[in-house]
Order: structure tokens, then C-alpha cells, then sequence
């Protein structure tokens, strides 16, 4: 039976499709409202059409969470798990090119 993702996995997975759907208009519209070359008055449309936006979509929102267990502290970004289940996969020998040091 495979396990089912965490419920923090899967909220943190439908935040990154929000950020990649919407990153485009985005950043467009910040660009817009950060040009001081640019009449106030469009800068202020832009920065209210910026703010019309979810805030599952924007990009500070997105946290690194292990793939595995959900947990959001000590993640190893490259392999996207938490240290213990990264110790875990390494010492079992399921994750290629990894091994216990020693010297």
C-alpha cells in the first residue's frame, strides 16, 4: 500500500503551482509599479492589481518541506528530505552517490 502524501506536502505543492501560474503577471505588474519613470497613476493601478492577487501566490509563501515526512526544518534542498530521513536513505544505500564518510 503506498503511503499517502502529507497534507503539509500536498498545501505546500499547491502553493507552487499558484506561484508558477501566476509569476508571469507578477512580475510584470511589479515591474510597472516599481518604475519611477512612469506616471504615479499607473504605478498605482499596478500596484493594485498586484495586491488583487492570492497570497498562495506569491513566492515568499513556498517553503522547502521534506518530501518524505512533510517536516519543514533541516531540509537538504538538493535532495528535498529532512536530515533523518536523508541519514535514513543514505545508510540504506537509496540515494546514488551518497555513502558515509570516513577517514
Amino acid at each position: 500500500m503506498p503511503l499517502r502524501p502529507n497534507a503539509r506536502v500536498l498545501r505546500d505543492m499547491s502553493k507552487r503551482q499558484a506561484v508558477t501560474s501566476h509569476e508571469l503577471l507578477r512580475r510584470a505588474f511589479k515591474f510597472v509599479a516599481r518604475n519611477t519613470t512612469l506616471p504615479f497613476r499607473v504605478r498605482h493601478q499596478a500596484q493594485l492589481q498586484l495586491n488583487q492577487f492570492p497570497p498562495k501566490s506569491r513566492p515568499t509563501m513556498v517553503k522547502e518541506r521534506c518530501i518524505e515526512t512533510g517536516r519543514g526544518r533541516g531540509i537538504i534542498t538538493e535532495f528535498g528530505l529532512c536530515r533523518y530521513q536523508f541519514r535514513q536513505k543514505a545508510l540504506a544505500g537509496e540515494i546514488a552517490g551518497v555513502h558515509k564518510a570516513s577517514w
